[in-house]
């Protein structure tokens, strides 16, 4: 019995060499994420952005739907024109860094949905997330490279200054406007609250 066993098995392994192996599920691509910095003029960058996007994001969040549309004297941009030219330009420096468009994405198009909060918002988001993977992507060691900017050459570490200071410029710019519309600026709003609460000496 033990025999006619054995010589079952040694008909069958032969066969079963001979059967197509299954194809291993392909394993995807790992994808790398630069290391953030710890100190450096990257990393100083990357926290003005952090700043910015808060500002920006809790100013959009604050305006009503209806007052995207709003501009102070006709020829300006509307407070929503506002936000999407910050969007442009995030798309437009992380391009001059050496990071594309994503897929989809044509900045110039998206002003067309200027006067839609919700959507402002989400470009927003993303346009930040955009420009700080390109900070990220960028070595050190290229900081003092040339890039072509629309105010002429500069290095990327000018270029960071160039940002930083276009920043400053549309937040002004959109607090000015938000109060001209009856909105004060979520964290003065907070520090407002915040000195009326404490206790009278």
């Amino acid at each position: 019995m033990r025999g006619f066993a054995c010589l079952i098995c040694s008909l069958l392994f032969p066969l079963s060499a001979l059967l197509p192996a299954q194809d291993k599920p392909a394993e995807k691509p790992t994808m790398v994420t630069p290391m953030a910095p710890t100190s450096g003029p990257r990393f100083e960058f990357l926290d003005e952005v952090s700043y910015y996007e808060q500002r920006f994001e809790r100013l959009a969040e604050a305006i009503p739907p209806e007052k995207y549309s709003w501009r102070p004297v006709e020829g300006v941009r509307t407070i929503g024109d506002v936000y999407m030219h910050v969007v442009s330009s995030n798309y437009n420096v992380a391009r001059m860094l050496g990071t594309p468009f994503p897929a989809g994405v044509d900045p110039k198009a998206m002003m067309a949905y200027a006067n839609d909060k919700a959507k402002v918002m989400q470009a927003l988001k993303d346009s930040f997330a955009q420009i700080r993977a390109a900070i990220l992507a960028v070595k050190d060691s290229d900081l003092n490279k040339e890039i072509k900017t629309p105010r002429g050459p500069t290095t990327i570490l000018g270029a960071f200054f160039m940002v930083s200071g276009q920043y400053g410029e549309h937040l002004g710019q959109s607090i000015v406007y938000s109060r001209l519309v009856g909105v004060v600026p979520p964290w003065t709003e907070e520090r407002q609250r915040q000195e009326t609460e404490k206790p009278k000496q």
